[in-house]
């Protein structure tokens, strides 16, 4: 954000924001920005009911709402634990009551595979003046590096949502850092900028240390091509080491410790890798099709990776690149960011990319070495397995739909998101008749180290939407009506999970605060909660003019991983199932969004005739 757009959203803050210009630019806000709201147990209890309706029978209904009341009568186990709740929200040394809890339950202690079921990706778009792979990774680094230096140095400018300050704490987590395999749960490791001024790079499964500092001068983007082509003229087809951050993560934390104590080398070269600055992902692939660039930059061929890295970017042979994300500690909205600024920076050529001038006595990149014993040789061979495995039951698809975008969806006076979100509820009642349980990432980062909350977007009104849209006796003005209370009903939900005021988190912190030996309320043994959260669609919106791609998996077995972008004439949705028929799931969201269109059309004003 530009300085004069930031002065002018910081004039117009309201009551209780105040700068604090010691902490720099970026975390200025960060100890006014208010804490996680706790709900009331009333309002959950309302919403809950409300977004578990469309998904029950009546007697199943009327179950889950006798437990529920039971869970908040006065004098009920709901009022015990929301007591707990509030008092940890109150502790001034909570800074928000969730975060800690949710990074293990979520993140840290989940143990299957950060690939696929964890990381993420973003497709580039092309850039047809570095179409050379080495030029390619040298221009991204320069930009990246280049942001990287507004994050250390506390420069960069916090992001608003509303013209309110976001958190920017999880930042810190994006450079010099790295996920470590542990029992019962993970561990973060944050190296000082200082003193590790390296980038990571990685070519036929062989890791290179490329300092991007010498001598107190970064390394311009000449220097760095000229770094990348030393790496692709020496590179030469390595042990795959990397399969095993692919591993099951108790797996992986057993064979860890194994790899570093077989040699001094292999705990240096872990050591290196942890504290590069950010990895750049040489691949010996030039993948085409959106399709085969998904499958590239979500997993790859599972070797020549660090998937513990938060940052990976991928650059392949034919010059298309992409990035890969681990979520543990940083969501989307930061990397998105980073990415959105690189190739911004790029595609206008802001930065000094052309310079030609080469320090001539540039050392070559240090290549990082491993000795395996014939017990990690055979860890590797496993993970190798187990990648080729988990990567072999999922079925991946592009529904890349240019009939429209936001311009017109825009003129239809409705929420984009929330319009995209009823696409794919339409396309799913093509497929199945029905709707389930829909998650979709809200953002609360207006809140002190916010992360997310869930949006649930099944309602009453999307399902009445979807059964018009599948009746052919229903009106096209009755299913206009209905579709404008689906989205209603979505916008609100979505406003009021950003707003920390969802069902998800607050029933999750409640149970968190049971006691050992305390009962386990009825609310949470009735069927309803376990189906209500049973993700059979996870969706997620981030959108960017220099993206062509972007997703991730599933998250349950019978579910479906939909990752979308909304751009100004296309909506692309990356469509992910384990072989439950991603290629007919795409083709009915192209159905459901010429549907929809052809719904709405008749609502816009005719064009004054000209006299």
């Amino acid at each position: 954000m530009a300085p004069v757009a930031a002065r002018r959203q910081q004039s117009s803050l309201p009551a209780g924001y105040k700068e604090d210009h010691s902490k720099g630019a970026m975390l200025r806000f960060e100890d006014s920005l208010p804490r996680l709201p706790v709900p009331t147990l009333e309002e959950t209890a309302k919403r809950y009911l409300k977004s578990v309706h469309p998904l029950l029978s009546k007697s199943e209904y009327e179950e889950t709402s006798k437990a529920v009341n039971d869970f908040i009568a006065p004098g009920g186990a709901g009022e015990t634990l929301q007591k707990r709740l509030v008092a940890r929200r109150e502790d001034p040394n909570t800074r928000n009551w969730i975060a800690e809890w949710w990074n293990d339950a979520a993140y840290m202690a989940y143990r299957d595979p950060v690939v696929p079921y964890v990381s993420y990706f973003y497709s580039h778009r092309d850039d047809k003046k570095r179409r050379n792979p080495a030029k390619r990774a040298a221009a991204i680094s320069t930009a990246v590096l280049e942001f990287k230096k507004m994050v250390d140095g506390g420069s960069l400018e916090p992001e608003y949502m509303k013209k309110l300050p976001m958190a920017m704490s999880s930042y810190k987590y994006m450079f010099n850092c790295s996920r470590v395999p542990k029992k019962p749960a993970d561990d973060t490791v944050k190296h000082n900028f200082k003193g590790n001024q390296h980038i990571l790079v990685v070519r036929k499964n062989q890791f290179w240390k490329v300092p991007h500092e010498i001598n107190g001068k970064q390394l311009n983007t000449a220097e760095l091509e000229l770094q990348f082509q030393r790496i692709y003229d020496k590179a030469e087809k390595s042990a795959p080491v990397g399969f095993l951050t692919s591993q099951n993560r108790d797996v992986w934390s057993d064979v860890y410790p194994k790899l570093k104590t077989a040699s001094d080398v292999n705990a240096a070269s872990v050591e290196a890798i942890e504290s590069a600055s950010f990895v750049v992902c040489l691949d010996d692939a030039s993948p085409v099709t959106l399709e085969e660039r998904a499958h590239q930059y979500w997993h790859g061929d599972g070797s020549n990776r660090w998937f513990d890295k938060p940052l990976q970017f991928i650059v392949n042979d034919n010059g298309t690149s992409g990035f890969m994300g681990e979520h543990s500690m940083m969501d989307g909205t930061p990397t998105h960011r980073l990415n959105d600024y690189a190739n911004q920076q790029m595609f206008s050529n802001a930065l000094p990319f052309d310079v030609t001038e080469v320090r001539s006595d540039l050392p070559n990149p240090t290549p990082l070495r491993f000795n395996l014993t014939p017990e990690l040789e055979q860890d590797i061979d496993a993970a190798r397995a187990h990648f080729n495995k988990q990567i072999n039951a999922h079925e991946l698809r592009v529904q890349a739909y240019q009939g429209y975008g936001k311009g017109l969806i825009k003129k239809f006076k409705c929420s984009p998101d929330a319009y995209v979100q009823m696409i794919i509820q339409l396309a799913y009642h093509k497929f199945y008749g029905k709707n389930r349980p829909t998650y979709e990432s809200a953002a609360t980062r207006r809140f002190q180290e916010g992360r997310t909350e869930t949006c649930r977007t099944v309602s009453d009104e999307s399902v009445a939407f979807c059964a018009a849209m599948a009746d052919p006796n229903a009106t096209p003005e009755h299913t206009q009506q209905l579709f404008r209370d689906a989205l209603n009903a979505h916008v609100k939900y979505i406003t009021d999970a950003s707003d920390g005021r969802g069902v998800d988190r607050h029933l999750f912190g409640l149970k968190k605060c049971l006691k050992e030996g305390e009962e386990l309320p009825t609310l949470y043994k009735d069927p309803a909660f376990g189906y209500s959260s049973t993700w059979f669609i996870s969706s997620s919106q981030l959108s960017s003019e220099y993206f062509n791609g972007y997703g991730w998996s599933q998250v349950v077995d019978d579910g479906w991983g939909l990752a979308y972008m909304i751009n100004e004439n296309s909506i692309q949705f990356n469509v992910c199932s384990k072989g439950l028929g991603s290629d007919k799931m795409s083709f009915y969201l192209n159905e459901a969004a010429g549907d929809i269109r052809d719904l709405m059309l008749p609502t816009l004003e005719a064009p004054k005739a000209k006299l």
